[in-house]
């Protein structure tokens, strides 16, 4: 009676073992036959975006906007925070020309907390995706400009207007000489 028990184990666990080879295998091939392609430049353009997933390019997150990007549904100047400079790379990296409709290029922004308005709500800091905002209940924050994306979330859920968006002001690491132009040219000679 035992040896029959451990031949009809020994056969279920073996006919479970072979299922599931069959069925592994049948997967594998449909994996490889049936799957959609992928655009590397996808991954590519993931990378350039800031990560913040803040919507305000219109899609739900930085994957979306990459997707819609990489489809020709987006042009490289829909993200914000990511400012001028990632517009460019985007442009390189997809190889399409970056038109800015004859506005000047803004410089990148940061958030900045107004000491006398900030009642230490900690609103801020629950919305802020990049952890830049220090601060306590109670306390009064402060923002860490490294760290800030420039998503402008906390902005729009500070009830009492304590934080705004300032220009980042260029220092020796980020400054770049401007480029001449034509009339920079005739001017010199």
């Amino acid at each position: 009676m035992a040896a029959n028990l451990i031949i009809q184990s020994t056969q279920a666990v073996a006919a479970f073992g072979v299922v599931g080879t069959v069925l592994g295998m049948v997967l594998g091939v449909a994996a490889r036959y049936l799957s959609a392609p992928v655009d590397d430049r996808t991954e590519a353009v993931i990378a350039l975006l800031p990560g913040s997933n803040c919507a305000q390019c219109g899609f739900a997150g930085c994957k979306q906007a990459a997707a819609a990007l990489v489809d020709g549904r987006a042009t490289p100047a829909l993200c914000p925070p990511g400012g001028a400079s990632t517009a460019q790379r985007l442009a390189e990296l997809l190889g399409v020309r970056l038109t800015v409709d004859g506005e000047e290029a803004a410089l990148p922004t940061v958030a900045w907390v107004e000491e006398e308005r900030c009642i230490g709500c900690t609103r801020c800091i629950r919305k802020c995706g990049s952890d830049a905002i220090v601060g306590a209940a109670k306390q009064m924050h402060t923002v860490l400009p490294e760290a800030c994306y420039a998503c402008g979330l906390c902005v729009t859920e500070c009830p009492t207007d304590a934080i705004v968006m300032k220009p980042v002001l260029p220092t020796l690491a980020t400054w770049h000489w401007p480029k001449p132009t034509a009339t920079d040219a005739v001017a010199a000679g």
